[in-house]
């Protein structure tokens, strides 16, 4: 078990912001569950609100218990394995495959095949989620890190949320930008309507700072190959992005349209192309490439078929 104990100073904020700014080597999402199981005292007393303001001058004591016991079975799943060393492993994860383990997918997720490929990972960023870095959507395919030990699951995490860490992802949407390169910069936060989406919401209403870089590489006809450098890393935000700018990428049945391609898509045209970031133990350049998948590639000589 760790215990820290600290003292508010500068501005007011929120609990889980704040605490976030002070922990660096804990996640958001982490932190929120340490405030609802009760790890955490404010002035002394059990505080389980997340959106609680505090002030300069507020005692803060925070508990983080040992790691749960791991409870998933390692299940012999074929990994596309792009680097790997004894700290960590860059894969490349195929469409349909689900990052770790959530309701509907108890079985056949990365973390299932990692536990099976890797023996040091239990434990490390949570029990359910054990060495996972940073997430891919279902369908969306491409480079993915995962650690094998807490000092690189810490680091890595820091690189993520600095933005040192590059990750670069190729996709292909409806239409086409006015301008050849460009930024998207407009909070995400859950939708008001179905909370199983996300949407562009106002930061004043909860929305999260979101920004995407983009590039036209190619335009093809009413289409657009696009790259992707992101700056933030919220859920499905390239996605909502392009659909909030009225081009959705092709094959997102969430956010986009349902029009037929005659191609058989497993899901979104999105691809997790390169990712880049500093070893966390020698502190050497890592630029992992996945190569573009089969019918990713089809989908792209199919459209220039037509225009052709």
């Amino acid at each position: 078990m760790q215990e820290f104990k600290l003292q508010v100073s500068g501005k007011s904020d929120r609990l889980d912001r704040w605490l976030s700014d002070q922990l660096t080597d804990l996640s958001r999402s982490r932190i929120q569950k340490l405030i609802e199981d009760g790890n955490v005292e404010l002035n002394h007393q059990v505080c389980s609100t997340k959106k609680i303001k505090v002030v300069p001058g507020d005692l803060l004591r925070i508990i983080i218990p040992e790691p749960e016991k791991l409870d998933l079975t390692p299940e012999n799943i074929p990994l596309d394995i792009l680097y790997e060393d004894e700290h960590l492993i860059i894969v490349n994860k195929p469409a349909g495959m689900v990052v770790h383990p959530a309701p509907g997918h108890y079985s056949g997720t990365l973390v299932h095949a990692l536990l099976y490929h890797c023996d040091s990972l239990a434990g490390i960023g949570g029990v359910e989620r054990p060495g996972i870095v940073h997430r891919l959507d279902k369908n969306t395919t491409g480079a993915i890190v995962a650690a094998k030990s807490d000092r690189a699951h810490q680091n890595l995490q820091a690189q993520i949320k600095a933005k040192t860490a590059r990750r670069e992802y190729w996709g292909i949407v409806y239409g086409t930008f006015p301008k050849a390169i460009g930024k998207i910069d407009l909070p995400i936060g859950r939708h008001r309507g179905d909370r199983q989406k996300m949407a562009v919401i106002p930061l004043e209403k909860g929305g999260r700072e979101a920004v995407t870089h983009w590039q036209i590489l190619e335009r093809i006809g009413n289409y657009s190959l696009m790259q992707f450098l992101l700056e933030t890393g919220r859920t499905h935000q390239i996605r909502v992005h392009c659909s909030h700018q009225g081009h959705p990428l092709l094959g997102d049945t969430t956010y986009g349209s349902h029009r037929s391609l005659k191609v058989n898509l497993s899901g979104q045209a999105l691809h997790a192309k390169q990712l880049s970031l500093l070893h966390p133990i020698s502190g050497e350049l890592i630029q992992a490439i996945a190569p573009l998948p089969t019918e990713f590639t089809k989908l792209v000589q199919v459209l220039r078929n037509r225009v052709n």
